[in-house]
């Protein structure tokens, strides 16, 4: 795994800008940081080299006694989310520094991971795109189903990954190249083109493409 910087930030939607050329290009907006270094870990005490920062402000009634005592340590507040980035070297950062959206660049690279969203129970045709069974007039009543599944006699089973009903999305998602399209310091707003997994609010990381 590429050892690269990143952020913490919420989806805030998609919307569409145009381009110099006056091409529409679809983009979505991302709320990321300012996120705290709470803790940086080195390899002589850790073993490993990582920023620890942190997101989205709470009050501190609603921090646990122990990580009242972590994040307080920084003198930065109490956060909901608290994110490891590990690094090659860690010279330069310091307990309390502020993580910005100045670390990235527009028409840069980067990863995105959110959690995709949630489709419930469904079948095979949505979750797989399957084609499904023949719906002509005296055909068999269960046009969506997966059709066979099982095997004869030997294995007499039905192998483990097979395609079938169950849950959809819900899933950690990352994109690995994302192109940033602008990015707005005085807002702390990323535009990256495109689409990015999770809906609107959710929660997601961003990280220069290692």
């Amino acid at each position: 795994m590429a050892k690269t910087l990143g952020l913490l930030g919420r989806k805030l939607g998609m919307t569409r800008i145009f381009a110099d050329d006056g091409t529409v290009v679809p983009v979505t907006l991302i709320s990321a940081g300012p996120c705290p270094v709470l803790q940086v870990k080195t390899s002589d005490k850790e073993g490993y080299n990582a920023l620890q920062v942190g997101f989205d402000a709470i009050p501190e009634r609603k921090v646990n006694k122990p990580e009242k005592g972590h994040q307080s340590k920084a003198g930065k507040g109490f956060y909901r989310h608290l994110k490891e980035f590990p690094l090659d070297a860690v010279d330069g950062y310091e307990v309390g520094q502020d993580i910005t959206v100045d670390i990235f660049q527009p028409g840069e690279k980067v990863k995105v991971t959110g959690t995709s969203k949630g489709k419930g129970f469904q079948g095979v045709m949505k979750r797989y795109n399957f084609r499904g069974l023949k719906a002509t007039h005296g055909a068999e009543k269960v046009h969506r189903s997966a059709g066979s599944v099982g095997t004869n006699t030997e294995p007499s089973r039905v192998f483990k990954g097979k395609k079938m009903a169950g849950h959809m999305g819900d899933e950690r998602v990352t994109l690995p190249s994302v192109e940033i399209v602008d990015v707005r310091p005085e807002e702390n707003i990323i535009v990256v083109k495109g689409q990015v997994p999770g809906c609107k609010n959710g929660l997601v990381m961003i990280r220069k493409a290692g």
